[in-house]
């Protein structure tokens, strides 16, 4: 797999604190990129690998003008910075006026991200943070090159009733064709809901059944526990054993059910890229284990655009 994108439909169901936690667990090299055009979270919750604060200039705002010239994937490498637990992230933009200048370059963004994982010098899958989708977001000129849409929601019955049209829609938009037809279309659109662990289980399955009833396209494919706990812990404002909240061990669920019906389709890293990967997720779990603050962790589920 190469780009899985993240978004939401309205209100605040935690799509940064989804993608980050995603990205924390993913059994490959990840970069986690903040492609929301209403601005980024990182570079105002997260120390950068030095131990001071992130660069706001380096990240997308930095790549529109390189962009604009054309963009080889391995040039996104130019724009990244390293978290202080290892995490490699695309800074988002500081505010929804600085969209204008990527005006026109979400598909050429999209593209570059698909084209990651193929890279010879630096392969990587990109999870990309899109934040709401709701109205006419530029960001979803990206899902074209995804592999992957998830949809995060909360539980309650207006936001499943949203994911639901907002999947249906997008399914249209994407796929073209009549309804239903989104099942085997590329990209997938899945739903991931943010829910109680009690009655996780039950409610995707009953979720789920919705969804293939309305013809949507989409399905579920996984939750995630709504930990506020977790989510403090991810974004170091709470010491504690992160890699044992229910947050990161939903989260390696999640991730370890879609390898196990998609690995197939994703291309495998070199021995090289094992190690490397091993070695940082080591670091980022050893510093959070031990209580210090681990930089590329923001946002709890609240918080979470």
């Amino acid at each position: 797999m190469a780009l899985i994108a993240l978004a939401a439909d309205k209100g605040s169901p935690g799509v940064t604190t989804a993608a980050v936690a995603l990205a924390a667990v993913w059994p490959r090299r990840v970069l986690l990129a903040e492609t929301d055009p209403a601005g980024g979270d990182l570079v105002y919750r997260s120390a950068a690998a030095h131990g001071g604060p992130l660069n706001p200039n380096t990240g997308m705002l930095s790549i529109a003008a390189t962009a604009r010239r054309g963009l080889v994937p391995d040039q996104l490498w130019d724009h990244v910075q390293p978290l202080s637990g290892g995490l490699e992230v695309l800074v988002g933009l500081g505010n929804a006026e600085q969209a204008a200048g990527l005006a026109g370059l979400w598909p050429t963004l999209g593209h570059s991200f698909a084209a990651l994982a193929e890279s010879p010098q630096a392969a990587a899958d990109v999870i990309a943070d899109c934040g709401r989708i709701a109205g006419d977001t530029p960001a979803v000129d990206l899902f074209p090159h995804a592999a992957l849409v998830l949809l995060i929601s909360r539980t309650e019955p207006e936001a499943i009733a949203r994911v639901r049209d907002r999947a249906a829609a997008l399914g249209n938009k994407l796929h073209g064709g009549q309804r239903g037809v989104a099942t085997m279309g590329n990209p997938m659109i899945g739903v991931v809901l943010i829910a109680d662990t009690n009655n996780a289980a039950k409610i995707a399955g009953q979720v789920n059944d919705m969804l293939v009833h309305a013809q949507t396209g989409a399905r579920v494919v996984g939750t995630i526990a709504d930990d506020p706990a977790g989510a403090d812990q991810l974004a170091g404002r709470k010491r504690g054993r992160l890699d044992k909240s229910l947050l990161i061990r939903s989260a390696r669920k999640v991730t370890a059910d879609l390898y196990q019906q998609y690995g197939a389709a994703w291309s495998v890293p070199t021995q090289a890229q094992h190690g490397q990967l091993h070695g940082q997720m080591s670091g980022q779990m050893h510093s959070q284990t031990h209580g210090q603050a681990p930089g590329q962790m923001p946002g709890h589920a609240e918080a979470g655009r």
